[in-house]
């Protein structure tokens, strides 16, 4: 059995259900606003799920590479290894207002210290990425394939929970995400995911902070979920919000499971300006080429789970296609996952953005200037950096693709 906690206090407990299920039940009583989801108010009836983790609880679970290195690591102790093992290892250190621990455990949120200025200057390439795997495999609850951990900075913390000149001792918790890339398999994807974020900075969208590491084999992202003095901000991804399991991240369509989706969730004085920032995002993953904005890879952030909710900032952007070539999109726009033209978004936004026709327009052509704007200097790095060079020859041919098609830009 394991414990939940929202904003550091105690929540409700997980347990199994039946063969493959798990149940949820909260404590009696806890307040409305110690719900561990929007989705998941506080009832005296458990939650349950048939299969697997409740969406909310899976969320972060990592995959790929980290998930495999963590479950060969406690298989052995535990016969068998599966979600909810896998939850209890990594539970309490999180993206977002939720940890787990034992039934019977205190809550220690702490994470080892790792210079951030160290990950950026090393040298060390596939030797630090073995390091961090193993020092920070089990403290890193956060989803996705690419291989990433969190990591905690203590003087980064200082200016990122505003904690005056010393961090609060109750503070521990991590204060970067960290990602890496497999060079067999995905090379230079940091500096294409650096430079993706680029243009979506120039677009005008709210992008926590990054910087990308002098060998170019780390990207170093601030935590847009840490709040000032060290707490959490309430995050759950689309889907959570669309009550799907993470296996079932490539289904839906960008106009019912995201956009329309988020106009449920968001505040309605919010509703507005936040789907003009979601279709922007929308038509840059287009102009991008990016294949892999699926349902994970956007999400909602609130400081409150009774409160006001808004987009989350951008995170994992790349142009997909210099690696797959024939990649399409992750979710349907128009019934199909074949990349949009110009007309096709423009019509998606006038619809299901509710914006009037000159303001798309003004939107897609932002997206055109914001790739035109930051292709001098992907050339610049490539210049310096000749094994990025290749991909970043690709990134460009990519991005000029999705201008002249889904942008109408030449």
């Amino acid at each position: 059995m394991l414990k939940a906690w929202t904003d550091g206090a105690e929540t409700g407990f997980i347990d199994r259900l039946r063969e493959r299920g798990t149940t949820f039940g909260y404590l009696r009583p806890v307040e409305a606003e110690r719900a561990v989801s929007m989705t998941m108010p506080v009832r005296i009836q458990s939650w349950d799920t048939a299969f697997g983790l409740a969406p909310i609880f899976e969320m972060n679970l990592p995959e790929g590479i980290l998930r495999e290195r963590i479950r060969l690591a406690f298989a052995k102790a535990t016969g068998s290894f599966d979600e909810f093992d896998l939850l209890s290892v990594v539970g309490r250190s999180q993206v977002g207002r939720i940890r787990y621990t034992g039934a019977e455990e205190a809550l220690d949120e702490e994470v080892p210290f790792q210079s951030v200025d160290e990950i950026l200057e090393s040298r060390r390439g596939g030797e630090l990425y073995r390091y961090l795997l193993e020092r920070f495999a089990t403290s890193s609850g956060i989803s996705g394939v690419q291989p990433k951990v969190l990591v905690r900075d203590e003087v980064d913390a200082i200016a990122l929970t505003g904690a005056g000149r010393r961090v609060s001792p109750s503070y521990r918790g991590a204060t970067h995400i960290v990602k890496f890339w497999e060079p067999n398999e995905f090379p230079q994807l940091a500096a294409n995911e650096y430079f993706c974020l680029k243009v979506a900075e120039r677009c005008g969208l709210d992008v926590p902070r990054y910087r990308l590491s002098d060998d170019g084999m780390a990207l170093v992202l601030d935590r847009f979920d840490l709040r000032p003095g060290g707490s959490y901000r309430g995050f759950e991804d689309f889907c959570v919000l669309n009550a799907r399991r993470t296996d079932e991240k490539y289904r839906g369509s960008y106009e019912t499971s995201v956009l329309k989706r988020l106009q449920q969730f968001v505040s309605p004085s919010s509703q507005a300006d936040d789907s003009e920032s979601l279709f922007t995002l929308i038509a840059l993953n287009c102009a991008l080429r990016n294949g892999d904005a699926h349902l994970k890879n956007f999400g909602i952030c609130y400081d409150d789970v009774l409160g006001e909710a808004r987009l989350a900032p951008v995170y994992d952007l790349v142009t997909t296609t210099v690696y797959m070539p024939r990649d399409s999109m992750a979710l349907t726009l128009n019934g199909t996952t074949r990349w949009p033209g110009a007309r096709e978004l423009q019509r998606f936004g006038e619809t299901r953005a509710f914006s009037t026709p000159s303001r798309i327009r003004q939107i897609l052509q932002r997206v055109s200037d914001a790739l035109a704007d930051v292709t001098p200097r992907l050339n610049d790095y490539a210049k310096d950096h000749s094994a990025f060079a290749p991909i970043a020859k690709q990134m460009r041919e990519q991005w000029e693709v999705g201008r002249e098609t889904s942008l109408a830009a030449g």
